[in-house]
């Protein structure tokens, strides 16, 4: 299928094939018929790309903060290719469209295939022929709604949660700055509700159409008209409420807002403008400024925008998808006309030429629609106390299928996100001998980023057709979490070897369902990413620190910080807690300085359970104690590491410095690191490595399967010692 989409880095727009998106649970896969340019947002983003870097980084102050702190955290190679693996990727276009449900994924009942529906949101809702879009973000078009009007549905939301934050009543006044699109659109939902509305633009033709859409006076934010024209209609008083519907750099929209509004009048900012608030003006008329978050209540929350867990409506009235469905009744009853709005229609396939003359300003338009060819092809098939650590039980099968001596290591990726794109797949596509086989994402674009930076031979959304190839020789599973224990076990019985990312498991029985795939196909090659016992430097130390006769002690403090908002991390009824997501790295680095699989776990946590203390023993008498921690400061270092036995310490500073100390008959010794390494090296290339050549020559695979399973029973352990308070025995199964 064909998909409008932009790279940030260069600037550049392209109509691209991307693979159809794989219909999920949860959601429907729709046709696309209309989708809407948002030409305020959209061209904002447009005109964002093609700024120089400094541009880039003056307009989002924001991203740059994160940048500093990825640079203190993981070093200026790592956050370099990561950013730079951001900026050069191609990012989608559009949010706002109307097209026919194609396929209807499990668990979604009202509505079905050939409905008509009006989509929403950024990643859901896109130019592109076909769209997966979750089912708080649709809504079913009412009977007799055309469908280039219903692509509005979006923008019409935005406008409408504007609206309802303004809190309008009948007969007050309004004032609203900005008569783009959304302007628009709040000029007639004011009217509609039964208040008077004055606009601003510097645009007369915008002002006249405003007018015709029901507002009682419009004109230039300069001229004296707007003031007449407020003081007529409110006796001198000034607006009710002012809606800032502007964008640009100018601090004029706030200043007037203050200038016309009553004495406690509301302000509310939908639109992107500067918001210089003068002090004085502002405090003396005890101005009640607020913001309206896009569509409504809902956005930006994954329960409720991807799981389908809507609000109840004796709470929250109005959420995202009632706000859609609210705005298609209006427009379907006649109450709102979007008609006179569409300055423009242009065929889906002249996008990049339709961007271009927006951007260049020889289309001047409110809205633009792009229409959809009709359906020419078919949509791609639908994606489809105690603890005993479980025993590994082989089947009779080969443990390693029969390969061509000099043939390449051919690789298919199920996921393609940041670390996939950051961490791993810079190192394989630099290799000899490895050839990059098959890239597999439910989202269209994140394949094609991938196979074109990466140099994919295909990118689909069928991961059935990746694991019946015989000619891939590895899966490499790197998507989320709770996909990893099923992913891994399918391709296993597929006969492929595979390299998951960590967790391997979230659960016991995720971790049970796995080794019965290894029992019954008798494939055990399996490689978790516990990359950081590979690490050149700690390896060095370990070398170093050299064999032990007694017991040991290890200090490992792992300095997380807390995560961003709206992170995945963060969902952890689907996706596990975050030490089960990372834990496994943690222990495994102590197992292997240790030479043992733990034997029992305590775990206890701080209340609200932020930072954790998770203490292992070992067979010897050793033990591992594990701080995880969010509430360190961040300028600290990530993970520092401490080994203690007969004499010796070992220790780790964040992977950059390593140094061993020994008390011996010849008196104290020291052996530090001798320089600075040129970035934090925490092994992936060196996994990676002994993973390829463990798949070309059929070889052991690089940690021993029974250890990946101890090493997730341990960290599924924790949860269960802080649900119990007590050590929980890790009893290996017969």
């Amino acid at each position: 299928m064909k998909q409008v989409v932009q790279n940030y880095k260069s600037g550049e727009l392209a109509v691209l094939d991307v693979p159809v998106p794989g219909c999920k649970p949860g959601g429907v896969l729709v046709r696309t018929v209309y989708s809407l340019i948002s030409t305020g947002t959209e061209l904002m983003k447009v005109s964002e790309a093609g700024m120089s870097m400094l541009g880039k980084a003056r307009s989002r102050p924001d991203q740059v903060a994160k940048v500093m702190q990825s640079v203190a955290t993981n070093g200026v190679p790592a956050t370099y290719r990561k950013v730079m693996g951001k900026l050069d990727s191609y990012t989608p276009l559009g949010y706002s469209l109307c097209g026919v449900v194609e396929q209807v994924g499990t668990g979604i009942d009202d509505v079905k295939v050939g409905d008509l529906v009006a989509c929403a949101g950024n990643e859901h809702a896109l130019h592109a022929e076909l769209n997966w879009v979750p089912k708080n973000l649709y809504a079913p078009v009412p009977d007799g709604l055309a469908p280039r009007h219903a692509a509005f549905g979006t923008v019409g939301s935005i406008a409408m949660q504007g609206v309802r934050q303004g809190e309008p009543q009948l007969g007050e006044v309004a004032l609203v700055i900005g008569l783009g699109l959304i302007g628009q659109l709040v000029v007639q939902l004011l009217a509609a509700a039964g208040v008077r509305v004055v606009g601003v633009d510097p645009d007369p033709v915008r002002c006249e159409l405003a007018e015709r859409l029901g507002a009682a006076a419009c004109g230039d934010p300069a001229s004296a008209a707007v003031e007449a024209a407020v003081a007529e209609l409110t006796d001198g008083h000034g607006v009710d409420q002012v809606y800032l519907a502007a964008g640009g750099g100018s601090n004029q929209p706030v200043e007037l807002a203050a200038r016309l509004c009553r004495d406690r009048g509301r302000v509310v900012d939908i639109g992107k403008c500067r918001l210089d608030l003068p002090w004085n003006a502002y405090y003396e008329k005890e101005l009640d400024v607020r913001f309206s978050r896009s569509y409504g209540p809902g956005r930006y929350d994954p329960e409720y925008e991807l799981e389908g867990r809507d609000y109840p409506i004796g709470y929250v009235r109005w959420t995202e998808r009632r706000n859609l469905a609210c705005f298609l009744d209006l427009l379907a009853r006649g109450r709102v006309d979007v008609e006179p709005l569409v300055s423009h229609v242009a065929d889906f396939d002249d996008a990049v030429e339709t961007y271009q003359r927006l951007k260049d300003g020889d289309l001047k338009a409110v809205a633009v629609l792009f229409r959809y060819p009709e359906q020419k092809e078919e949509a791609g098939e639908a994606q489809a106390p105690a603890v005993a650590v479980p025993a590994v039980r082989r089947g009779g099968g080969a443990s390693a299928p029969a390969r061509a001596a000099k043939a390449p290591v051919r690789l298919a990726f199920v996921g393609a996100g940041n670390y996939a794109t950051s961490m791993l797949l810079p190192h394989l596509a630099q290799r000899d001998g490895v050839e990059l086989s098959t890239v597999v994402t439910t989202t269209a674009l994140s394949a094609a980023n991938a196979q074109r930076k990466f140099g994919f031979a295909e990118a689909t959304t069928d991961l059935d057709a990746v694991l019946g190839d015989t000619s891939v020789d590895a899966v490499f599973v790197v998507t989320r979490h709770s996909s990893h224990a099923e992913l891994t076990r399918r391709a296993l019985l597929a006969g492929k070897t595979v390299f998951v990312e960590k967790p391997l498991a979230l659960t016991e029985d995720e971790l049970a369902g796995v080794l019965a795939a290894v029992e019954e196909s008798g494939n055990d090659r399996l490689q978790v990413g516990f990359n950081r016992r590979f690490a050149p430097l700690l390896q060095e130390a370990r070398t170093r620190f050299g064999a032990r006769t007694g017991p040991a002690s290890l200090r490992y403090l792992v300095n997380a910080g807390r995560l961003g908002h709206g992170s995945w991390y963060l969902q952890q009824g689907t996706e596990g807690s975050r030490f089960a997501g990372e834990g496994g790295h943690f222990i495994d680095t102590a197992s292997w300085l240790l030479e043992a699989d733990p034997v029992s776990v305590y775990a206890a946590a701080t209340s609200g359970n932020e930072d954790l203390q998770v203490v292992l023993r070992y067979p010897d008498g050793s033990t591992a104690t594990i701080s995880y921690v969010t509430t360190g400061a961040a300028g600290f270092p990530k993970e520092t590491l401490d080994l203690v036995a007969d004499g010796k310490v070992l220790r780790l500073d964040d992977f950059v410095r390593a140094s061993v100390y020994f008390d011996g008959r010849a008196g104290r010794k020291r052996w530090v690191s001798s320089r600075m390494p040129k970035a934090r090296d925490k092994g992936q290339s060196a996994e990676l490595a002994a993973f390829i050549k463990a798949v070309r020559t059929g070889g052991p695979m690089p940690v021993p399967l029974e250890s990946l399973v101890a090493t997730t029973s341990a960290t599924l352990a924790v949860q269960a010692g802080l649900a119990g308070g007590t050590p929980v025995t890790l009893a290996r199964a017969r």
